[in-house]
C-alpha cells in the first residue's frame, strides 16, 4: 500500500511540474520534456538561404562551430555567441544541397549536437548530420514506400567466422502477391574504416534506392552490403572480438573477395528471391570496396555483368580487361573526384579499359575522396543496372 501511494505521488509531482529531474537517475528519461516552461531551442534550423546552430552550454567559455562545407573542417571552427540564456549560437549562409556533418569545440572538446537526431556513425565516429534540401538531395530523404533494411548472419569456412551483412529488400518483396517474384542484385562494398553499416548510414543506400525505385528511375532491386573487414565478425559496436587479420596484405584482401564470391552469393542466392545469373548481379564499393569490386570482376570474370567502382583502390592488366570485355560486361562504371587522391589510379584503369575496346562509363565529379562523392556516385550508377 505505501508503494502504491509513493508511486500516486511521484506522478502527481510530475503533473504540477514540482518533481526535480536534476540527480534523479530514476527520473533521467523524463528530461525529454520540458516541465520549466522555457523556450524550446532548435538546432539545426534551415530558415531557406540562413542555417542557425543552437548549443544550451551557459558553464562553456568558449564554444565553435565546424563543419563539413568549411574548407577545413577539422580546424578550430568558428565562434559563436553565448545569449543572456546561456544559449551559444550562430548563423551561416546554408551551404548548398548536400548531406553535412558538423560537430561544436566547447572549452577545447568536441562534441555533437545534443538537440539533433540526425547522427551518422562513420567508423568509430558518431557524426551530427545537416541535410540541405535541394535536387542534389531529394533522394537523400524518406521516401513514401519504404524497402526493409535487415542484418543477416552466415558461416565463412574461408575466413574462419560467422559473419554478418546488411540486407535490403525493395518495397513490396515480402508482400504475398509477390512471391514467385525474382530480384537482380547489387553487392555494395565499403571503405577502408567502414562496416556492413557504412552505407545505410553514411551513404543514405535505402533512401536513395527506395526513392529511385519509387520514381520508376531504379529496377526494384536487393542491395547487399557486407562487411570488407576479413577479421570482423560485424561492426565494432556489437562488442564481438576481432582477429588480427590486415585488409592491407593481399592475401588477406584475396581471401576476402573469395568469401564474397564463392560463400556470400551463394548465401543469398539460396535464402533470398534471386534471380541467379550474371545478368542479375552487380557489385560496386568505395576506395578500398572499389578495390575489392575490381578484383572480383577479375578474379571471376564471368560472375557479375555491372561492375562499379568508385574512387577505387586497384587496377587491372590488358589481358584482364580482355576476360571481362569475353565475359560480355554489360555495364563497367568508373566514378573519381578530380581532386581524389586515387584520380589517376582511376585514369589509369580508364586507359587500360579503353585500350582493350571495353565500353564503358568514366564518371568524373569534383571533390575528393567523399561520401557526398559515393552518395552521388550511387544515385548515378543505380538507374543504369540491370536494363
Amino acid at each position: 500500500m505505501k508503494k502504491s501511494l509513493s508511486v500516486i505521488a511521484m506522478l502527481a509531482a510530475v503533473v504540477t511540474g514540482v518533481v526535480s529531474l536534476e540527480g534523479r537517475a530514476e527520473a533521467q528519461e523524463l528530461s525529454n520534456f520540458n516541465f520549466s516552461g522555457a523556450r524550446k531551442i532548435v538546432s539545426p534550423e534551415i530558415n531557406s538561404d540562413k542555417t542557425t546552430f543552437r548549443l544550451q552550454a551557459n558553464y562553456a567559455t568558449i564554444v565553435n562551430l565546424v563543419g563539413a562545407w568549411m574548407d577545413n573542417p577539422w580546424g578550430p571552427g568558428v565562434p559563436m555567441t553565448k545569449g543572456n540564456d546561456g544559449v551559444w549560437e550562430l548563423t551561416i549562409d546554408t551551404p548548398s544541397p548536400e548531406i553535412y556533418f558538423y560537430s561544436f569545440i566547447v572549452d577545447g572538446v568536441v562534441m555533437g549536437d545534443p538537440l539533433n537526431v540526425m547522427v551518422q556513425r562513420d567508423g568509430t565516429r558518431y557524426l551530427s548530420m545537416l541535410i540541405v534540401p535541394g535536387e542534389r538531395t531529394e533522394n537523400y530523404y524518406e521516401a513514401k514506400r519504404h524497402g526493409t533494411v535487415s542484418y543477416r548472419w552466415y558461416n565463412s569456412p574461408i575466413l574462419g567466422i560467422d559473419r554478418r551483412l546488411t540486407v535490403y529488400t525493395p518495397y513490396g518483396y515480402e508482400d504475398s502477391a509477390n512471391r514467385n517474384r525474382k530480384y537482380p542484385v547489387l553487392y555494395l562494398l565499403h571503405g577502408a574504416g567502414g562496416d556492413e553499416e557504412a552505407w545505410t548510414s553514411m551513404g543514405r543506400a535505402a533512401q536513395i534506392l527506395d526513392n529511385l525505385i519509387e520514381k520508376g528511375q531504379a529496377v526494384p532491386m536487393i542491395v547487399v552490403m557486407p562487411n570488407g573487414n576479413p577479421g570482423q565478425m560485424a561492426a565494432k559496436t556489437l562488442g564481438l572480438p576481432e582477429s588480427e587479420l590486415d585488409w592491407r596484405v593481399l592475401e588477406n584482401r584475396t581471401r576476402y573477395v573469395s568469401s564474397l564470391c564463392e560463400e556470400i552469393v551463394p548465401f543469398i542466392e539460396k535464402n533470398y528471391r534471386v534471380a541467379a545469373k550474371p545478368s542479375s548481379r552487380a557489385i560496386a564499393g568505395l576506395s578500398m570496396g572499389g578495390g575489392h569490386t575490381i578484383a572480383a570482376s577479375l578474379m571471376y570474370p564471368e560472375m557479375f555483368d555491372y561492375i562499379c567502382p568508385l574512387s577505387a583502390a586497384g587496377e587491372a592488366t590488358p589481358e584482364q580487361v580482355a576476360a571481362l570485355k569475353k565475359a560480355g560486361v554489360k555495364l563497367y562504371f568508373l566514378a573519381c573526384g578530380t581532386t581524389d587522391f586515387l584520380y589517376d589510379t582511376s585514369v589509369k584503369l580508364d586507359a587500360v579499359l579503353t585500350e582493350q575496346g571495353l565500353d564503358h562509363v568514366f564518371y568524373k565529379s569534383d571533390g575528393g575522396h567523399v561520401w557526398s562523392n559515393w552518395r552521388l556516385y550511387l544515385n548515378t550508377f543505380a538507374p543504369m543496372l540491370f536494363k
